[in-house]
């Protein structure tokens, strides 16, 4: 590596991480709307954990967008360009759907609830589509895991404005205000869009035929890596992140049920996983440049999965009768834990994922190892509430321990310690 620390910060101080900071916080903003702000609106409200929990099936939209990414890779709207144009649509919806919250309650309108979570679902990954695909062909090879880095971050970030701000604002004026300030969050992102983003190039091997766009970027894959060998990627995608994304799946019940209000989740909870998320993201962003992605993988991983024992310990001491300064400092100290270890895998993974992809078909192959490392956080946390009333919080959180363990034996596979940190070959 020729990477020195002046280089380091003129890669970091560019336009292209600006726009990274916009994609992450645009993209985090309509998914941690949906996984920490509507649970915790839910059981203010006294519903129970069994409905909850089966409202993580509204994310079906992430895990099936590739079937729609295509259209989204040969489609240019007759405005900003292919990807922009794009961007913009999805903005708009977005914004719209998050503040249409407003005008319902819970006890009347459960299934109208459950289907604009449906419509902000998709919206939200139509989004992750064009903003995939627009990061991933304005980024450099070289930036990949920085580039990433950045967005990861901004997108854990995001998280602070439904799972912190509004929380706080939820203690102190009515949800319809809460929801439609939350909403007006989406601006900076259309911001973007409108003022700083420029349309990248089309690449020369564009989709234009039906095959071009739909079966192309399948077979591309499977060809260049193997049947074998992509099988195996595919199913690294599937697992790596799952036993972190079931531990985290009803976080905020989970908060409230240990005896925390929802100011201590606002205050506490949410802003002790902020810094060291993003620390240690942009440290890991840094350390991918000299480590490579493939060891990244390895030690981010291994971090990731030794912090979901802090939910352990945790849910094994409470839940508390009183919550006071020791309370609250272990809940940091849990929680910033798990923030670390998340904020340093997940940049790995990304990172992993973009750099799997053929330019040619960036949206199509992206939603697709998307859409896999979404399936855990859709179907697979639909059945959080029923096994936590099943086993406990105790044991339920050794379960999510132990199910992180079969991604990280794959790496031996997929990314071997000493394996190629470029770009993906064909095998």
């Amino acid at each position: 590596m020729h990477t020195t620390p002046p280089g380091i910060w003129q890669q970091i101080f560019t336009r292209r991480m600006l726009i990274c900071i916009f994609t992450g916080f645009t993209s985090g903003l309509p998914l941690y709307f949906l996984i920490n702000l509507i649970p915790a609106w839910l059981r203010s409200e006294a519903i129970d954990l069994k409905t909850i929990g089966l409202f993580a099936l509204i994310g079906l939209p992430f895990t099936w967008k590739f079937v729609w990414s295509p259209l989204m890779d040969a489609v240019q709207l007759p405005f900003l360009g292919r990807r922009r144009g794009w961007m913009l649509v999805t903005q708009i919806s977005l914004l719209l759907a998050l503040a249409a919250y407003a005008f319902l309650n819970p006890h009347q309108h459960m299934h109208i609830i459950m289907g604009l979570s449906l419509v902000v679902a998709f919206f939200s990954a139509s989004q992750d589509i064009v903003l995939d695909a627009f990061r991933r062909e304005i980024l450099p090879d070289n930036e990949l895991g920085l580039g990433n880095a950045v967005h990861v971050n901004t997108y854990r970030i995001a998280a602070l404005v439904p799972g912190s701000l509004s929380l706080i604002l939820a203690d102190i004026m009515p949800w319809q205000n809460v929801f439609l300030i939350t909403a007006l969050f989406m601006i900076p992102g259309l911001l973007m869009t409108l003022f700083i983003a420029r349309e990248p190039q089309l690449p020369p091997a564009a989709p234009k035929t039906f095959y071009q766009t739909v079966v192309e970027p399948f077979s591309e894959f499977f060809g260049r890596k193997g049947v074998q060998q992509a099988l195996l990627v595919l199913a690294f995608i599937f697992l790596y992140k799952l036993g972190d994304s079931m531990a985290t799946a009803l976080a905020t019940p989970f908060y409230l049920d240990m005896g925390y209000s929802k100011t201590d989740i606002g205050l506490i909870a949410k802003n002790a996983g902020l810094w060291p998320a993003v620390i240690f993201g942009i440290i890991g962003g840094i350390w991918m440049l000299k480590l490579g992605i493939n060891k990244a993988l390895w030690l981010f991983g291994l971090v990731q999965i030794v912090t979901i024992l802090g939910f352990v310990w945790l849910a094994d001491m409470g839940p508390f009768a009183e919550v006071g300064a020791s309370e609250r400092w272990m809940l940091a100290a849990v929680i910033g834990a798990e923030a670390v270890g998340v904020g340093l895998g997940t940049a790995a993974f990304v990172a992993y994922m973009a750099r799997e992809t053929n330019p040619a078909f960036t949206a199509t192959q992206l939603a697709l190892f998307t859409s896999l490392a979404a399936v855990p956080r859709t179907f697979i946390n639909a059945s959080t509430g029923y096994l936590i009333e099943w086993l406990g919080y105790v044991n339920f959180f050794w379960l999510c321990f132990f199910l992180a363990v079969p991604g990280m034996l794959l790496l031996y596979k997929v990314a071997p310690w000493h394996g190629d940190n470029t770009a993906a070959t064909t095998k």
